[in-house]
C-alpha cells in the first residue's frame, strides 16, 4: 500500500498534528501533498473540537520547497509548462492563504531545512518553533528562480532589508538568526522540539476556544488596515466578545479567584 503523503494525529487536548510525509524528498511540496494539505485544512476549519494545529515534517527536514522533478516534468508540455506553472503557483498560493484563514492557530515545528516554498509554509503559520539545527532560506535564486511567491509570506514576517538579503543571496539563516528576525518564536534543543511544540499548543488550546478563533481572525484582518480602521474593527470585535456568556464567566472567575466554568456558549 502506498503511504500517505500527509499524516494526521489527534494529540489530545484539542491539538491536531499534521505531518508532511515525503521524507525521501525532504517533504517537497508535490501536487499530491499540496492537495492533501488543502483538504486537511478544509476539514479542520469545520472542527470546533480542534483548537490548535501543529505542522511538522517527517525525516530529516521540515520542507525543501516545491518538488523540482515534478516542475521539470511540467515543462514538457507544448506550451513549455506555462499553464502547469500558472496552476501550480495558484494552488500553492491558495494553500498558503488557507493557513491564516484557518480558525485555529497553526504552529510550525521546524527541523532540518525550511527552504523556498518550505520557508514560505513556515512563515505562513501563526507561530514557529525551531530546533537549534534548523535553517531557513528562500534560495531559489541559486538555481535561477527568484522566490517571488515565498517572498509574500517572508516580507510579512521579517524586516524588509533582511528579507531582500535572503531573497537575493539565497543564503540560509540559522534558527537563532531567524528568531532574531522574528520568523521564529522560539528555538529549542533538537531532541525536545516535539515536546516544546506540543506544550505551546496545549497552552493555547487551554484558552477559551472561541476567543482565540475570533482573535486570530481579527489579528489577520487588522494588519492590512490603517490605524483608525484597525481600531474601529478590533473595537467591534471586542464588543461582540464581551457579550459572550463564557467571557462574562471568565471575568467573574478571575475576580473570584476560581477556575472558569466555560461551556462554549455565547460564541460565534
Amino acid at each position: 500500500m502506498e503511504k500517505a503523503v500527509l499524516e494526521r494525529e489527534d494529540a489530545g487536548g484539542g491539538v491536531a498534528v499534521l505531518t508532511l510525509n515525503r521524507p525521501d524528498r525532504l517533504n517537497a511540496l508535490s501536487d499530491a501533498l499540496i492537495a492533501a494539505l488543502e483538504g486537511a485544512f478544509a476539514a479542520l476549519a469545520g472542527e470546533a473540537a480542534t483548537r490548535v494545529v501543529i505542522l511538522r515534517g517527517a525525516g530529516r527536514a521540515f520542507c525543501a520547497g516545491h518538488d523540482l522533478r515534478e516542475m521539470q516534468a511540467g515543462r514538457q508540455a507544448e506550451d513549455g509548462g506555462r499553464a502547469y506553472f500558472a496552476d501550480l503557483f495558484a494552488r500553492c498560493s491558495r494553500l498558503m492563504q488557507a493557513i491564516p484563514r484557518l480558525p485555529q492557530p497553526v504552529i510550525a515545528e521546524v527541523h532540518g531545512i525550511a527552504t523556498a516554498a518550505g520557508c514560505q509554509l513556515a512563515a505562513s503559520c501563526d507561530m514557529v518553533v525551531a530546533a537549534e539545527d534548523a535553517r531557513f532560506g528562500v534560495n531559489g535564486v541559486n538555481i535561477g528562480l527568484f522566490c517571488s511567491t515565498p517572498m509574500v509570506a517572508l516580507t510579512r514576517a521579517v524586516p524588509r532589508k533582511a528579507a531582500f538579503e535572503m531573497l537575493t543571496t539565497g543564503a540560509l539563516v540559522s534558527a537563532a538568526r531567524a528568531e532574531a528576525l522574528g520568523l521564529v518564536n522560539r528555538v529549542v534543543p533538537a531532541a525536545g522540539r516535539a515536546e516544546e511544540t506540543r506544550a505551546l499548543a496545549q497552552t493555547v488550546a487551554a484558552k477559551l476556544g472561541g476567543a482565540v478563533r475570533i482573535g486570530k481572525r481579527a489579528f489577520h484582518d487588522q494588519i492590512g488596515l490603517d490605524l483608525a480602521a484597525a481600531y474601529a474593527h478590533t473595537g467591534a470585535v471586542m464588543v461582540d466578545n464581551m457579550l459572550w456568556r463564557d467571557t462574562a464567566e471568565g471575568i467573574a472567575a478571575f475576580l473570584e479567584r476560581r477556575p472558569p466554568d466555560w461551556q462554549g456558549r455565547g460564541q460565534d
